[in-house]
């Protein structure tokens, strides 16, 4: 509900043009300097970042991007069969990631449901 409103919210600001001419606009955000979060878990971000370390989600798009790079640039016979098992393999991991994150999700809907009924 409340996400609801304060995404129309957002809507109608961009449709009066109140974001146009921010500093910054149409480049990426910078989180290294997010002063919400620790310094500690800065830093093991920081680290993380520039190992090159992405999230398995990030991880799996990348390797999907790559077999189908492949397969456009035309193989043919065993090394196409071997791309095509490969992608399928990715496919199905990337939907098991998915549905592992929708049940993450309900499963904190349902404990964020008890939480306001024990306050309320």
């Amino acid at each position: 509900m409340f996400a609801a409103l304060a995404e129309r919210k957002i809507l109608e600001a961009l449709a009066r043009g109140e974001f146009d001419g921010l500093p910054g606009a149409g480049r990426p955000l910078e989180f290294d300097e997010d002063r919400l979060v620790s310094d500690e878990v800065r830093i093991a971000y920081r680290i993380l970042k520039n190992a090159g370390c992405v999230p398995p989600e990030v991880a799996l798009l990348r390797e999907v991007r790559s077999p189908e790079q492949t397969l456009a640039a035309g193989l043919d016979g065993e090394a196409r069969h071997r791309v095509l098992r490969k992608l399928q393999a990715l496919s199905l991991a990337m939907a098991e990631s998915e549905s592992r994150r929708q049940r993450a999700q309900q499963a904190e809907a349902k404990y964020h449901a008890r939480i306001v009924d024990r306050l309320a």
